[in-house]
């Protein structure tokens, strides 16, 4: 389970969070929305504690991210880019790396990879070098990395964008899966297709702050809207009305 309770941080003259709260729960897909600018980044860099928060806190199955952040990290999996994979590294070599980082020793390291390896159905790739590989196989390698080390709660920055439609709809059901696993899966996406079709619970931010939080049926019917897009606006709308 990820907490957030009244974050703030300022980035030279930009209040990129403004006493932001949420929680995401394990067993389902919470989805950041929000327009460019609005704070998702910056929330997930300071779950990971690359950037400190000025205020406010961020406790990962109850521990405090900026008191024991090695500790929050190693329940923590990280989806990255997948166009920033290490090309001289064959898969194995990559996810066994990032395995030990997290914390393995180097047996456990390697039985952990040929898990996730076998799990994702990368056997046949798995010892040729990343460079060359589709974007299907860049997105499975990166999200290998990320889960090697079996964390309970998992974290995505944008995870489609840079996708084609395939690699798009495998990542899908590899976080359907990780969810009916009882993961807590927690993204980012201004994409109102992508968090309509994942998401359990949607966290409505803009400038900074939590504006709604619920599923896409509540947000729809808290706003009377027939989309969760409509209702996007409308929360949106009311939110720039509040803060003029």
């Amino acid at each position: 389970m990820i907490e957030v309770q009244g974050l703030t941080k300022k980035i030279a003259d930009v209040q990129a969070l403004d006493g932001l709260s949420f929680s995401a729960e394990d067993g389902k897909i919470t989805g950041l929305l929000g327009p460019n600018g609005a704070g998702k980044t910056t929330c997930l860099r300071t779950l990971f504690n690359l950037l400190r928060a000025d205020d406010g806190w961020a406790r990962v199955d109850g521990v405090d991210v900026s008191v024991e952040p090695l500790a929050a990290k190693q329940t923590l999996g990280l989806f990255p880019d997948p166009f920033g994979l290490y090309e001289r590294l064959s898969p194995r070599e990559y996810i066994g790396f990032f395995a030990e980082l997290n914390g393995l020793g180097k047996a456990a390291a390697q039985q952990a990879c040929s898990e996730v390896l076998e799990r994702l159905q990368m056997q046949d790739i798995a010892d040729r070098r990343c460079k060359g590989f589709s974007q299907g196989q860049r997105m499975k390698t990166a999200l290998a990395q990320a889960i090697v080390h079996k964390p309970k709660n998992i974290v995505l920055d944008e995870p489609t964008r840079g996708l084609d439609v395939m690699s798009t709809r495998t990542l899908r059901d590899l976080l359907l899966s990780l969810k009916a696993d009882g993961h807590c899966i927690l993204f980012s996406s201004h994409v109102m297709q992508e968090v309509s079709a994942l998401c359990d619970e949607v966290v409505v931010m803009a400038a900074g702050r939590a504006i709604a939080q619920g599923s896409p049926q509540e947000l729809c019917e808290r706003t009377g809207q027939d989309s969760l897009e409509e209702a996007f606006i409308a929360l949106i709308g009311s939110d720039e009305g509040i803060a003029a």
